[in-house]
């Protein structure tokens, strides 16, 4: 199990946010999110966005920290990034 999660850098509604994806499925990513209390509406495309105060919670429960480029990376490496689609 790979579960990733980047530093809190992206501010949005008055906090800071993390990513946390899996490099392996996201039946294991979905899995790693409900253990950490995060809700189902959080999953965005290939990631949960969690606030900065699960960051600790995350990698205690056994996320690896890695920066926003190699999560980005690690994704696309394994097949599993999914793009926003582009406007038309």
């Amino acid at each position: 199990m790979t579960i990733l999660v980047d530093p809190p850098l992206v501010p949005s509604r008055g906090r800071m946010w993390s990513h946390l994806a899996s490099d392996t499925s996201y039946d294991e990513l979905h899995a790693f999110a409900a253990d950490l209390g995060v809700p189902a509406r959080a999953f965005e495309r290939d990631h949960y966005d969690i606030p900065e105060e699960l960051y600790d919670a995350a990698v205690a429960l056994g996320a690896t920290p890695v920066s926003s480029r190699e999560l980005v990376a690690r994704l696309v490496e394994a097949g599993l990034r999914r793009r926003k689609p582009r406007p038309a």
